[in-house]
C-alpha cells in the first residue's frame, strides 16, 4: 500500500514527472508591457474569437481569452499606471478540472489545461471555480458578416452556443511544431513555438517555451528574483510566471 500511495502522490504532483512530453509555460515581464493590447488583437484573430456587441458586453458576456488589466499606483500627482496581461494560467492543480461533470477540461500530455468543445455541456461550473476569471461562455453561435468570414483561421474550430472556451496557448501551433519535429526526428526546440500573443508583442514582454528545458526563456524567468505567480496563495500552481515591475533586473 505504501508503494502505491507514493506512486499516486508522484502522479498528482504538478508537472506529472516522467509523463509529460513537454511542459509549456509563459513568462510575462511587467517591466516591458506597455498595455498596447497587440496581444489581445492577435489572440482574437488567431483563435476565431467572436465580436460581441455593446449590449452583451454590458451584461458581462464578452469573450476575450486575453485581457490587459490596469492598476493605478500612488496618489495625485505622482500616479503610475500598471498593466498586467491576464489569461488562462493552465494550473497544474486546476479547480476547473475537478468540477467539470463531463471531464470536458483536463490536462494533456504537454501539461496544458485543454478544453474539449464537443464534450462540454455548458454548466459553467469551471467558470465559477476559476479564481482568475478567464473562462468564457458562448451565449450565441457566432456569425461573421461577409467578407469577414474569410479571415477565420482554418486551423481553429469555431465554437457554438452553449460551450465554454478559454486560452489554449495556441495549441494548433504547438501541434504543428510537434508534427514537424517528429518528421525530422527531433524534439521541439525549447523556444521554437510562439503563440499569437507572443509573436505579436512589440516589446517582447511575453516569452513562451518548455519549462523542462533549463535554458529556455521561461525556465530562466522562473528562477528570476522578480518572479511570482498571480494568486499564488491559492496553490493552483499556474505555469505562467510574472516578473515584477520596477525592480532591479537580473
Amino acid at each position: 500500500m505504501g508503494d502505491y500511495l507514493d506512486k499516486w502522490k508522484q502522479y498528482r504532483e504538478p508537472g506529472f514527472p516522467g509523463q509529460l512530453d513537454y511542459a509549456w509555460g509563459l513568462a510575462v515581464d511587467l517591466d516591458r508591457c506597455t498595455g498596447c493590447e497587440a496581444c489581445v488583437v492577435a489572440c482574437q484573430a488567431e483563435n476565431n474569437l467572436p465580436i460581441v456587441g455593446e449590449k452583451d458586453v454590458g451584461e458581462g458576456r464578452e469573450i476575450q481569452w486575453l485581457r490587459i488589466e490596469r492598476y493605478w499606483e500612488g496618489e495625485y500627482p505622482d500616479l503610475r499606471l500598471r498593466f498586467l496581461p491576464m489569461l488562462c494560467q493552465h494550473c497544474a492543480s486546476a479547480p476547473c478540472e475537478t468540477v467539470c461533470p463531463v471531464a470536458a477540461t483536463y490536462h494533456n500530455q504537454d501539461g496544458l489545461n485543454v478544453q474539449v468543445y464537443n464534450r462540454c455541456i455548458g454548466t459553467r461550473s469551471c467558470a465559477a471555480y476559476c479564481p482568475y476569471e478567464v473562462r468564457y461562455f458562448n451565449w450565441r453561435t457566432p456569425r461573421w458578416d461577409p467578407p469577414l468570414e474569410q479571415q477565420l483561421n482554418p486551423d481553429v474550430s469555431v465554437r457554438e452556443m452553449g460551450v465554454m472556451e478559454k486560452c489554449t496557448f495556441c495549441i494548433q501551433r504547438i501541434r504543428l511544431a510537434k508534427d514537424q519535429a517528429k518528421d525530422e526526428g527531433r524534439r521541439v526546440g525549447p523556444d521554437e513555438v510562439q503563440p499569437a500573443c507572443v509573436q505579436s508583442c512589440p516589446s517582447q514582454a511575453l516569452r513562451f517555451g518548455d519549462r523542462q528545458a533549463p535554458d529556455s526563456a521561461v525556465s530562466k524567468a522562473s528562477r528570476s528574483a522578480r518572479a511570482y505567480a498571480v494568486l499564488e496563495e491559492l496553490n493552483t500552481r499556474p505555469v505562467i510566471t510574472y516578473l515584477r515591475k520596477g525592480e532591479e533586473h537580473d
